[in-house]
């Protein structure tokens, strides 16, 4: 308990000075509302529904997306680290596309896939599989050649070999780039919705902040970093469980 309260002592302080900055005019309100008063804002758009539904909505497209890269993603990794054929074709595309900034194809997959659902799910769906798919060939390419050679020399078929040697091994770092494809999903959920959207926590704070409703436009902002943060936990505890077994 007590270590627990250590490591979010900074949150707390930075609640603290959030709202001195502010009572105090250091910075004006116009710019910084507050977190007394955001939270209250918060508190009211839960009690209407507006936060719900959209954090709602934006949570059907992060998780159809991220879950459809995390499947290709692997299959992708895996075809690239078993099939030296397979990956003479597809890794240089990989390698080509992986520097690109995901937010850059926003306007083109809108183009191409409407301003619908659809296009915010490809969209989040083509940022998060390159994180997958290269942290799950370097996974397997990266595991201890003397297991797979001792498990060939028991009898081990290439099924056994793939699911109980290779995935095994690889599962720490293939566990590492769903993290960072975790992070992406959020980053480019907001994104997409910020551009155009009709729901969702980017077009809340999007059209909060055009209006001028600054302390809901910030409770909606703090909604996903929470979101995320609770996300990033989940994800570490189930981590944990997984990899229970290096003890």
């Amino acid at each position: 308990m007590i270590a627990t309260a250590i490591r979010y002592a900074p949150l707390l302080i930075l609640a603290a000075l959030w709202e001195a900055v502010t009572r105090l005019g250091i910075v004006p309100r116009a710019l910084l509302p507050p977190l007394s008063t955001v939270l209250v804002a918060l508190v009211g758009m839960l009690r209407d529904g507006t936060l719900v539904g959209n954090a709602a909505q934006s949570f059907m497209r992060g998780a159809a997306g991220l879950a459809s890269a995390i499947v290709a993603g692997f299959l992708l990794g895996a075809g690239m680290a078993l099939r030296p054929r397979f990956h003479a074709v597809a890794g240089p595309l990989v390698q080509a596309f992986y520097p690109l900034p995901k937010t850059a194809l926003v306007p083109l997959v809108m183009i191409w896939f409407g301003l619908g659902d659809m296009g915010k799910i490809v969209l989040i769906f083509l940022g998060c599989l390159l994180p997958v798919t290269l942290s799950t060939y370097n996974g397997i390419r990266g595991v201890d050649r003397v297991l797979v050679w001792s498990a060939r020399s028991l009898g081990a078929a290439p099924r056994a070999l793939l699911l109980e040697v290779m995935l095994p091994a690889a599962l720490p770092q293939i566990l590492t780039g769903l993290r960072t494809a975790t992070a992406f999903a959020f980053l480019l959920m907001v994104a997409s919705e910020l551009i155009i959207a009709n729901n969702g926590l980017g077009y809340l704070i999007g059209s909060l902040g055009d209006n001028g409703a600054y302390p809901a436009m910030y409770a909606a902002i703090m909604t996903v970093i929470a979101l995320g943060f609770f996300a990033d936990r989940g994800f570490a505890v189930l981590s944990a469980y997984l990899l229970r077994w290096r003890g």
